[in-house]
């Protein structure tokens, strides 16, 4: 073999070394991604086990608000199903979106659901929709630092898959930009309310 025939097999090992270190840094990074919705998850799961107990201690007292309750426990389903979807593919831009307008459908009820409490003396001071309330604070809590660190690595996802020399092989592969999760509120919700006395 010839001088030139060994450089260029040379070149050709070098490249093909640096092809898959790219390609095993992209997978680490889609791993992380998969385990920050795991985080994400055991949250959710929290909190999806806390709405039927939140509903049950309800129930006696909010006879007359039943269509509250059923919009809760519709929520909670749906919320569900969407994040089964996520479970399966947590780098789909279509199943984290499903699951953030869930999510937000799930946080309306439970907040109407709360306003209606407050207008009950009874329930509003009953132990145990206390104790449920503040699990469930301290469950949303906990799933905005767990969507932080998704969003965390996320980002460090698509700068790597993105950022040359490596795009070229991120491209090459199909490594797809991870999708972000979003508050989905509309205008009018992220603007201060106005309030008169």
């Amino acid at each position: 073999m010839s001088m030139t025939g060994w450089v260029l097999l040379g070149l050709l090992a070098v490249v093909l070394l640096w092809a898959v270190s790219i390609y095993n840094r992209l997978v680490q990074l889609r791993n992380r991604i998969t385990n920050a919705f795991g985080q994400i998850d055991v949250q959710l799961k929290r909190r999806y086990d806390l709405v039927p107990n939140l509903v049950e201690v309800a129930r006696g007292y909010l006879q007359h608000e039943a269509s509250t309750l059923q919009a809760v426990i519709a929520a909670r389903g749906q919320a569900q199903g969407a994040a089964s979807q996520v479970r399966a593919a947590p780098t789909s831009a279509a199943a984290v979106g499903a699951l953030a307008l869930a999510e937000q459908a799930l946080g309306a009820s439970l907040g109407r659901l709360m306003v209606v409490a407050e207008a009950y003396p009874d329930l509003k001071a009953d132990a145990a929709m206390q104790s449920l309330s503040e699990e469930l604070t301290s469950a949303e809590n906990r799933l905005g630092f767990a969507r932080q660190a998704f969003n965390d690595q996320a980002l460090d996802f698509n700068n790597a898959a993105m950022q040359f020399p490596a795009l070229i092989v991120a491209r090459l592969l199909g490594f797809a930009p991870a999708p972000m999760l979003q508050a989905t509120h509309s205008e009018q919700e992220r603007t201060a309310p106005k309030v008169q006395f």
